[in-house]
């Protein structure tokens, strides 16, 4: 059972449950950690270029590949699969890419991070100094209610809502209606608790900026007379491809309690093939990225092994993850406080949230 509030679920960062977080220490607390040894951890962290720049230049190679026989193809049947693998690295790979780069862990060169996710959170239709600002609050204070803007399957769970995440729906959705009230110099209520001050300025300029760029994409599509710019630029493929980092992202956190100050109470790690890893950048290390997020996606495998001895033990695939995530939040429709309950190693119990 979730340490949560008596009022119904409630997730704005401005309401009662926002309210209820800071004043029984939900906000900003502190979180338990896996006692690695200082030394280990100081190398798991060393950031370094090499990795990610391989790793860079497949990820463009295969956008020129797929890219390039979908529009050589276009308009017959056969360009489909590979516009549904270019979808793939436009709407689902990005969004490892902009997370990764966003903690600035990717590259150990900064410009690499920030280059690398500015056109990523372009792909995946995030803005990216509104996600930058969003992604720290949610390591912050992970799935706590009220204070976590990223909270993907929300209580009691809305079916359609989590059906039509995989089409991009209510993403692109929502990032359209984001970046029109950004570019009118407009923040949400919740958008103004997590995003300081000094920073709004780089929101609306951003904002207009992309919607020019949307708008011309649509004008470039009206004036040839076709819709090829808009399957290969905008929230299109974003769209189309956005099924498989739904597929990886509700592995994460879907069904797992609320208001609890452990990681491995609240965030999943699923084994994963090769490409998976390749397309999702490692973070199917999910416990192990959020305990310790200064780690580099290609250290996690080695993180992973030595916080083994600490941890629930992880999921062996995708479809055994999910054996247990469609039952979970099926039954958080007539049971919201409900939650799937992870083994913890007994010699290292749960980090106990703050008494009432």
């Amino acid at each position: 059972m979730d340490n949560a509030p008596p009022a119904p679920h409630d997730y704005s960062l401005t309401g009662p449950s926002s309210r209820y977080a800071l004043e029984h220490g939900l906000a900003n607390a502190e979180w338990y950690r896996a006692p690695i040894p200082r030394a280990r951890m100081k190398e798991l962290m060393k950031r370094s270029d090499g990795p990610a720049i391989r790793d860079t230049i497949i990820w463009i190679a295969a956008f020129l590949v797929t890219g390039g026989l979908a529009f050589h193809f276009w308009p017959t049947a056969w360009s489909i699969p590979f516009f549904l693998a270019y979808g793939v690295l436009y709407g689902s790979s990005s969004d490892s890419r902009w997370h990764e780069c966003g903690h600035g862990t990717a590259f150990r060169t900064a410009w690499m991070n920030d280059v690398v996710y500015n056109i990523a959170c372009f792909m995946i239709m995030r803005e990216p100094t509104v996600w930058r600002w969003s992604h720290a609050r949610h390591h912050t204070d992970t799935i706590i209610v009220g204070r976590d803007p990223e909270v993907a399957v929300m209580r009691p769970t809305v079916v359609l809502r989590v059906i039509l995440m995989f089409l991009g729906v209510p993403q692109v959705w929502g990032a359209i209606k984001s970046m029109v009230r950004h570019a009118m110099g407009r923040l949400s209520p919740d958008e103004a608790d997590y995003i300081p001050e000094m920073e709004r300025a780089k929101v609306y300029r951003t904002a207009r900026i992309w919607l020019a760029i949307h708008l011309a994409i649509i004008a470039v599509s009206i004036y040839a007379g076709t819709i090829l710019p808009m399957l290969f630029v905008g929230p299109l493929p974003t769209m189309y491809g956005a099924w498989l980092h739904i597929v990886t992202g509700l592995t994460q956190h879907a069904g797992l309690p609320e208001n609890v100050l452990d990681h491995r109470l609240n965030c999943r790690t699923v084994y994963m093939n090769p490409v998976m890893r390749f397309l999702y950048w490692n973070m199917n290390y999910h416990i192990e990225h959020h305990m310790f997020p200064m780690v580099p996606y290609h250290r996690l495998p080695e993180l992973h092994e030595a916080m083994k001895p600490y941890c629930p033990p992880p999921y062996p695939s995708t479809f055994a993850a999910y054996a247990e995530i469609i039952p979970a939040i099926i039954r958080q429709i007539r049971e919201p406080g409900w939650s799937i309950a992870r083994p913890i190693p007994r010699e290292y119990p749960a980090q106990a949230v703050p008494a009432e």
